[in-house]
């Protein structure tokens, strides 16, 4: 069964904006390698922990690369989730089967003892992540094929 296909950007945070009076609707500016890209962070776009973003912070946004977006300069892209993220750390979202691989094959996850295992709102999980979208933070990968990675924290979409 195909899924979405998140892709994130990561960068640092340089602006944050209302883009409506009611200040629902929100244009974050990122500046990654890439240089400049920007999203519309609307009521449905999760933001991980619910945390205040600012200037300044390190964080990774994924577009559903499957959207058709509007050609302008920097590219706007529509947030489907948001997270800050740490120093030398990764964040993927991702659809993973039972045994934990990805759907495109581009990494395999190996949770360990000290692996947080949470659903998106919190709450502890107890079961097996897999058959899910997840988001996944992780530092290092092996240089295998797939890439195989034991994840700080996995955060389950049911």
């Amino acid at each position: 069964m195909a899924h979405s296909t998140y892709t994130p950007v990561t960068g640092t945070i340089t602006n944050i904006t209302p883009l409506s009076p009611s200040c629902c609707d929100q244009l974050l500016t990122l500046t990654a390698n890439e240089g400049i890209v920007t999203f519309t962070i609307s009521k449905d776009t999760y933001v991980a922990n619910n945390l205040q973003l600012r200037r300044g912070m390190r964080a990774a946004a994924f577009y559903d690369a499957d959207l058709p977006v509007p050609l302008i300069f920097p590219p706007r892209y529509r947030a489907e989730a948001v997270t800050v993220l740490s120093r030398n750390e990764t964040a993927v979202l991702k659809y993973f089967d039972e045994n934990l691989l990805a759907e495109d094959g581009s990494l395999k996850l190996n949770p360990g003892p000290a692996t947080s295992v949470t659903s998106a709102n919190g709450q502890r999980f107890t079961c097996n992540p897999g058959g899910n979208l997840l988001l996944v933070y992780y530092s290092v990968t092996t240089r295998s094929i797939p890439p195989q990675t034991t994840p700080h924290r996995i955060l389950v979409f049911c």
